[in-house]
């Protein structure tokens, strides 16, 4: 029996009807900003994960880099923070696939095994269950990309090293993308926050050493795995967007920072 993971924030953090999701989707895609001198294809991306209202904007221009070379990526490694339930590790989830309003996208269970005996990971449906931090990714990749299977992976109480570990097992080449959910600073004033957003976004640009804390950043830890694995294996990151819910659907009193990133590789003449 084929085990489904079903949408649990469809209908409050993005559409939960198959026709609108497409066109909400597909309204921010067209909409996405798309760099002038995007050649190199990125391996990695960061990208928000708030209701599409609030970042769905910032999340499409990472997006919208990949729709020209969708049909190479046949993997998708997704990881975000865990926000409901507690966890020591890293988890995978309990099931075959992922539902969304736009279909089912297939877990890809050779590269689930090929992790799972890490002492850093476990497997917990109940993790899984209600997380929005990975979910909300997958209606913007099922538009951009072609047929993928997806790794989803839950990051609760880790270090930087376990999950840059992870990575490098499920790096593999171009037929790979890893994806990074994260928002950044929550519920500070307006010019607060985009003081302090700022900075974690030169850190992130520099490959800092520094770990980024969950207080910068919600998906801090796989954000710095990823910062880790970035500085090993010499990717450049591009800053793509950069704004926070005061600059798109919400007051400027309390405002949660959202920004875009890309990571790709250095192509030496």
């Amino acid at each position: 029996m084929t085990r489904v993971r079903p949408a649990a924030v469809s209908g409050s953090f993005y559409p939960g009807e198959r026709a609108a999701l497409t066109r909400t989707v597909d309204s921010l895609l067209a909409d996405a900003k798309v760099p002038a001198h995007s050649d190199t294809f990125p391996k990695a991306i960061i990208v928000p994960h708030a209701g599409y209202v609030y970042s769905g904007a910032v999340a499409a221009s990472a997006y919208a880099l990949l729709r020209e070379q969708g049909t190479e990526i046949r993997r998708v490694v997704l990881l975000g923070p865990t926000h409901r339930v507690p966890i020591a590790g890293m988890a995978l989830p309990d099931a075959d696939s992922f539902a969304t309003p736009l279909g089912n996208i297939v877990v890809d269970q050779t590269a689930i095994a090929s992790i799972a005996n890490l002492p850093q990971v476990v497997v917990s449906a109940a993790v899984h269950a209600r997380e929005h931090s990975l979910e909300v990714q997958l209606p913007f990749l099922q538009r951009v990309l072609d047929d993928f299977r997806l790794v989803p992976i839950a990051v609760g109480d880790a270090s930087p090293a376990e999950v840059a570990q992870v990575l490098d097992i499920l790096w593999g080449g171009n037929e790979t993308l890893i994806v990074i959910s994260s928002d950044l600073s929550h519920y500070l004033p307006y010019e607060t926050a985009r003081k302090v957003d700022s900075a974690t976004i030169d850190a992130i640009l520099a490959l800092s050493e520094n770990p980024i804390g969950h207080d910068q950043a919600c998906g801090g830890t796989p954000v710095s795995g990823l910062i880790l694995a970035a500085r090993r294996r010499r990717l450049r990151p591009k800053l793509l967007d950069l704004r926070n819910s005061g600059d798109t659907a919400g007051g400027r009193d309390q405002v949660v920072g959202y920004a875009a990133l890309s990571f790709s590789e250095v192509h030496h003449a």
